[in-house]
């Protein structure tokens, strides 16, 4: 990787949820901080876009904390009648922004996701075959969509093997 860091990270906040903090075994929490920190000084990631839902004036908390963290914080498009009854869904979102800034040649060398969602796959593997992929952040090894199996270990790290998580982990304090 360069020193320069000219890579960016698209995120599926709902799918790092998911499989962190929701997960039925052994649920765990990102330190925002630490998690920003691990993929600028390891994989040298210059812009991280984070992707929610539906904007929800409860969540104003984490979405500070998010953009605290150096993140930038995109939301979901949705029709204002149909906001309460839609989920996140943001991969259309993040499949948009990654091809137009292929389209547009931005000045990146690589992109890094952060997703389990096998929505994804197709724009994995044609990132790999023009050069433009790091990798692929999986959540959750159990909840992986079995699409990624074919896209080779070089191209996946799995968030939740001990040694990454607990670089990115939000360490409880002591009583």
């Amino acid at each position: 990787m360069k020193e320069t860091h000219r890579n960016l990270a698209f995120i599926d906040g709902q799918n790092l949820h998911m499989g962190t903090a929701k997960r039925d075994l052994d649920p765990w929490t990102i330190d925002l901080y630490r998690f920003r920190r691990y993929l600028r000084d390891k994989y040298h990631i210059k812009r991280a876009y984070y992707y929610v839902g539906v904007m929800n004036e409860v969540h104003d908390e984490l979405y500070e904390a998010i953009q605290r963290a150096g993140f930038f914080l995109r939301f979901r498009h949705h029709s204002g009648d149909m906001t309460s009854a839609k989920k996140g869904n943001v991969d259309s979102d993040i499949i948009f922004h990654i091809m137009k800034a292929l389209y547009k040649r931005d000045d990146f060398d690589k992109i890094f996701l952060v997703s389990g969602d096998g929505d994804y796959k197709m724009l994995v593997d044609f990132l790999i075959e023009e050069g433009k992929f790091g990798k692929i952040f999986l959540p959750w090894k159990r909840s992986t969509s079995s699409l990624y199996k074919e896209v080779g270990g070089r191209y996946i790290d799995h968030l939740d093997y001990p040694d990454i998580r607990d670089k990115i982990e939000k360490k409880k304090r002591g009583p």
